[in-house]
Parts: C-alpha cells; structure tokens; sequence
C-alpha cells in the first residue's frame, strides 16, 4: 500500500479555487477505483493543530494499493490537472504504511506489510483526531505548548496542520530524521506526555488514530517554503 499527502496552495485570485476543489474533487475521487480511501482536507497556519484556517492551502490524502496507481492519477486524473493549473504552489508527499492504531470514520485506512516494522532513514508521523464536543476547551488550551515542543525537538523536520472538520476533527502530519527522534519526542518530552495523560483520563477523543509511515518521494516544494525533501536512500526493513 501506499499513502499520498498532497498540500496545494492556492494564490491571490486563484484563491476562490481551493475553496471549489473540496466539492469538487469528491465527484472524481468517489468513483475512483485506483482510490481505495481518501479525505479532504483544509490546513492550519501554524503547521499542527490550529484554531487558525489557512484558506489558501488546501489537502488531499488519499490511499493506493501500487505506486502505478497514484503515478498515474497524478498524471492523467481531472484533480492532478486542476492542481497543475489553478495551485500556485503544491506539494505530495508518497510514503509506505509502518504501523497504524485506531480508525478514522470507523476505517482502518492503512495497513502494514508487517506486524513488525522499521526503517532507516526519515518517518512521517500522522496523528489525528476526532474532539468530543464537550472537550474542546481542554484540548484547544493544551495544543500551544506540545507545538512548541514539538518544533524545538531534536530530529524535528517539519509539519503541515490537516483536519476535516475546524476545531473538532483535527490532524497533524509531521516528518522527522528518524524512528529515535519520535520515540524521544513522544515518551520523553514533558508537555507531550502530561497531554496523552490527560486525554486518557478526561476522554477527550471520540475517535483516534495514529500512523507512522516510510516516505518514498516527494513531487515539488513545501507551500510557504523552498523546503524540499530527498528520500531516495530510505529502505522499509521487515523484522
């Protein structure tokens, strides 16, 4: 399986065209059969959880069961042309399932070669949520601090915000040098641990999922940025 990240921004009078393509891309992606599971997805300014919506960036993520399929539907699908001709800037990311816990919508949208796997060489982290209602204030006054830590630590190399619905169904995909500099973040870090504490004890989640995965390629430049990534030496070990 593989796993595709596209952020397309959309720039000055173009900008009404991102607020379109949500619509519009389902209408494609529905009927789709080299899509095997999809979300829309709009994006937060400050590259995680966000209160604030960036209008000008919106997302696809999208599943595939070969690199063919996705290669191909970049290159001949109507979305892969509106992203050509209306996005002033996009960026894909393609990466390979390592593992995966929780569901998004009741799915289990991706799935490991391997119950046991690793690499070497960079990993994308996906971690998302849906907020209970009831929750919204505890969890929106606990995100600034994990950010913040989050973007100081080591192995750190950056995030794009994501969610489905603002406020309540909220997503961050972050990229990092390697599996240790996770494990580092996510265990020993004080601010991240206190917050999975508290959503355990207080149920914050009505729904959770959280995904690492292998990036394999990237196709054109970080919105916002002139970052780029390289990934050609990142290898899937099956232990």
């Amino acid at each position: 399986m593989y796993v595709s990240l596209t952020i397309a921004k959309y720039s000055g009078i173009r900008s009404p065209m991102g607020f379109l393509s949500m619509a519009l891309f389902r209408l494609f992606l529905y009927p789709d059969s080299r899509v095997l599971f999809y979300k829309l997805l709009g994006t937060g300014k400050n590259g995680t959880f966000d209160m604030k919506p960036d209008f000008f960036s919106w997302g696809l993520l999208a599943t595939w069961k070969n690199k063919e399929d996705f290669d191909d539907f970049l290159r001949t699908s109507f979305i892969g042309k509106y992203w050509k001709l209306f996005s002033s800037e996009n960026w894909t990311i393609l990466c390979q399932p390592l593992q995966s816990h929780g569901q998004w919508d009741g799915k289990k949208p991706f799935h490991s070669t391997s119950e046991q796997v690793s690499c070497e060489g960079p990993v994308a982290v996906l971690t998302r949520a849906t907020i209970r209602v009831s929750k919204l204030r505890a969890f929106w006054s606990n995100v600034g601090a994990v950010a913040e830590e989050m973007k100081r630590a080591e192995g750190f190399i950056s995030s794009v915000g994501i969610g489905e619905v603002p406020f309540l169904k909220q997503a961050t995909f972050s990229i990092w040098e390697n599996q240790e500099s996770i494990d580092a973040f996510a265990y020993k870090k004080h601010a991240h641990r206190q917050v999975i504490k508290r959503t355990r004890a207080g149920q914050w989640y009505s729904e959770e999922l959280f995904a690492r995965f292998v990036p394999v390629a990237t196709y054109g430049t970080f919105p916002g940025s002139k970052l780029s990534f390289q990934f050609s030496n990142n290898e899937v070990l099956n232990n």
